[in-house]
């Protein structure tokens, strides 16, 4: 049923249990899973163990901090997609808006679904649906699975 199964992930609670569950349907569907992250300021703080919102006001992230963020949420998602028996996934790294990285990864790899968290690192403004999962579920040429 799903060959190419991209989820957005950004190192979130709700992204891990995305990547969980992609992971679960992929061992039950023999499909690929590929992992589309785009770096955004908040995701560095995160991902560098900044203290909540205090890098993210005060500096934009170097270069070399984007690539150090992106090499830790990979890593993450490459543990958690192994603890799921998922022993390997592609990742994608964008620049930009990361529900237009999502649909570009998606579009290339011909995606029969995507998967992504409820809730994200992004923008605090859509409280029930994250604006990235809203902007995807609109402009997928697949199916999609929003999880909490």
């Amino acid at each position: 049923m799903f060959t190419d199964i991209v989820v957005g992930f950004d190192g979130s609670e709700p992204s891990q249990n995305a990547l969980k569950l992609a992971c679960d349907l992929a061992k039950k569907y023999d499909s690929k899973v590929h992992v589309s992250h785009t770096p955004k300021h908040e995701t560095v703080a995160f991902a560098l163990g900044a203290v909540a919102g205090y890098h993210a006001a005060t500096t934009m992230p170097k270069p070399a901090e984007i690539k150090e963020a992106a090499e830790k949420v990979f890593a993450t998602a490459n543990a958690i997609a192994k603890e799921a028996g998922q022993d390997s996934i592609e990742t994608h790294q964008g620049e930009g808006d990361p529900a237009h990285d999502m649909l570009d990864v998606a579009n290339a790899v011909n995606a029969d679904l995507i998967v992504t968290g409820r809730r994200g690192l992004g923008n605090m403004g859509a409280m029930m649906l994250g604006s990235t999962s809203a902007h995807v579920a609109h402009h997928a040429k697949c199916a999609c699975l929003t999880v909490a």
